[in-house]
Formats: structure tokens, sequence, C-alpha cells
């Protein structure tokens, strides 16, 4: 059960390979092309997929019995292992909404555009977080604002 931070990063990169083919969004098209908007609906949902996996993984481990360590330090590791691991299928069960919110922008010729100022997000932030919904700056005046907030 190895869970940890990286593991949303190597489910979508398992996607990426699994859709590799012959075509890779490049900014030499029209962007949000019939083509790039392909690329990135079969991405999304062969992540999806590939989440969905592995959470009924850890669905079928919990259902195949309690843990029984007779060492209490051993049984304590046990419980905090699978305390991450249930917080970590919580934040795919959240990322799994922003995957269906982006294919619905897809559906509705929205993906690909700020939601905040109607700019194109970006080729390159889009293969590298598929969910994005804002550019690079305005992602970071978020952020910013949020952070100001937080700390007043």
């Amino acid at each position: 059960m190895a869970t940890t931070l990286t593991d949303d990063i190597d489910i979508l990169a398992k996607a990426k390979r699994t859709i590799a083919g012959d075509y890779l969004p490049s900014g030499d098209e029209a962007y949000m092309s019939e083509a790039q908007q392909d690329y990135f609906r079969r991405l999304l949902l062969e992540w999806k997929k590939s989440i969905l996996a592995s959470s009924a993984d850890t669905l079928q481990q919990l259902q195949d019995g309690p843990m029984r360590e007779p060492d209490l330090n051993d049984r304590a590791s046990s419980e905090t292992d699978w305390g991450i691991e249930l917080r970590t299928r919580d934040r795919q069960r959240k990322l799994i909404s922003k995957i269906d919110s982006a294919l619905r922008r897809i559906e509705e010729g929205e993906y690909g555009y700020c939601e905040v100022t109607g700019e194109p997000i970006g080729l390159g932030r889009l293969v590298a977080r598929p969910i994005a919904t804002m550019t690079v700056e305005a992602q970071e005046a978020h952020e910013r604002r949020e952070k100001i907030s937080r700390d007043d």
C-alpha cells in the first residue's frame, strides 16, 4: 500500500502513457482544436478510470478483513498507514469531481480558457494539470488573495 503525495501525479503519468500515440497537442495548431479537445477528453477519462481502479483496490483491501496486528506498535503503524490511504482516497474523490467538471467544460466548449479572464490557459499547463481552470497569472493572484485573507 504505497500512498504518497505523488500518487495523483503517478496516476496521471500512467494515463498519459496509456493514451500515448502519434498525437500530442502542439502550439502549431488552432488552440482547442477538435484534436486537442479529443486528446484531453481521452486523457481525463483515462485518469478517472485509473483513479477508480485504484480506489477499488483499496476498498477490496478494507473488505478483506480487519487488521490483526498482535504488537501494539505494529497495529498503530498499520492504522496510521490506513488513515493516510483513506485521506488519499478522499482527495482522489474530490479530484474525480474536478475531472468531471473538466469533461463538462470540454462538452460546453469552455475547456482550456481561464474562468477568471477568459484567456487561453495554455497547452503546457493543461498537459501538466488537465483540470486547470485558470491561467498561471490568475492562479497566482487567487493564491495571493487567499493568503492575505488567511493572514487577517
